[in-house]
């Protein structure tokens, strides 16, 4: 019987989940923290993975420890501590700040179709990665990645096209990852033994 359900997402033990929500077919890795999120149909993160304030499309590949939609601190005050939105924690006549939590929470990181993310990047609040970029392992992104683009280091810069461009242009316009469960199996063999070039030839992209 498969692991992964249509209906709910595999949560593994030890996981902080608040205000997200899961596609069909989503799996979330031991001791992950998923904070006001949305996971597309098929993405998963693996174990010890921090998400918040962020949109993930279908099939993204999250790999362990990362991080998505790190929260800064305030840069623009006398301090940057947490008491100063926290407020709560330290005075029992003090509320939180909820404008300064209103507008971390609006700061969306967004992560496209058929994305990878390696083993301890960080992807920065209001960055976008286009469908199908690769993140290096360690690498912090700081500016929007453009489909198909591979990045690494510290700040991530373009690597090299994990597609040529007519090529990525055209998975795009194919867009595989809406079609159903059931076709997708039907492909899978395919999906496996294919040239990028040679799957669009056969499916019509």
């Amino acid at each position: 019987m498969a692991r992964l359900s249509a209906d709910a997402p595999l949560i593994h033990p030890e996981c902080t989940i608040a205000e997200s929500r899961f596609g069909a077919y989503c799996e979330v890795g031991q001791g992950s923290r998923i904070l006001n999120s949305r996971f597309g149909d098929y993405s998963y993160c693996d174990r010890f993975a921090d998400i918040a304030n962020a949109e993930i499309g279908k099939f993204a590949n999250i790999a362990a420890h990362s991080r998505i939609g790190a929260t800064d601190h305030p840069l623009h005050t006398a301090s940057c501590h947490h008491f100063l939105y926290r407020s709560a924690s330290y005075w029992d006549d003090a509320e939180d700040d909820a404008a300064f939590f209103a507008r971390r929470a609006a700061r969306k990181a967004v992560i496209g179709h058929d994305c990878w993310i390696g083993h301890g990047a960080m992807v920065k609040p209001e960055v976008t990665l286009g469908h199908g970029a690769v993140v290096a392992a360690g690498a912090v992104v700081t500016r929007d990645v453009a489909p198909y683009m591979m990045v690494a280091g510290v700040p991530a810069r373009p690597l090299r096209a994990r597609l040529p461009r007519d090529l990525a242009d055209r998975v795009m316009a194919l867009a595989w990852w809406d079609w159903t469960h059931d076709r997708l199996r039907a492909a899978l063999e395919d999906f496996r033994a294919l040239p990028v070039a040679g799957f669009l030839e056969k499916y019509g992209g």
